[in-house]
């Protein structure tokens, strides 16, 4: 059996507007070696039921989990970190479809 594709959602709090755009710049290309695509990018319009913190959230598919896995982990995607960290608030969350 194969595995299904597996999206990553962030979940995200912009702190320096400058730092997050030269962050989200650099993103896509950690994401072409495992296949990803970025599906959404967008503002939070309103919170329909509960309580939800952050203002922006951003949607990536991968063909399966084990990529995303791959990605995350990545020297590419790891050498981001410190500078996501300066940029935003962010919660990663890998699901399966």
């Amino acid at each position: 059996m194969s595995e299904s594709a597996a999206y990553v959602i962030g979940h995200i709090t912009v702190k320096d507007p400058e730092k997050w755009a030269d962050y989200r710049s650099k993103v896509p290309g950690t994401l072409k070696p495992w296949g990803a695509e970025l599906m959404f990018r967008g503002q939070n319009a309103m919170v329909l039921s509960g309580t939800h913190v952050h203002t922006d959230t951003v949607v990536i598919r991968f063909p399966e989990i084990s990529a995303a896995t791959a990605w995350f982990r990545s020297d590419a995607y790891q050498a981001l970190i410190p500078l996501r960290e300066q940029a935003a608030d962010v919660v990663l969350i890998a699901y399966e479809a």
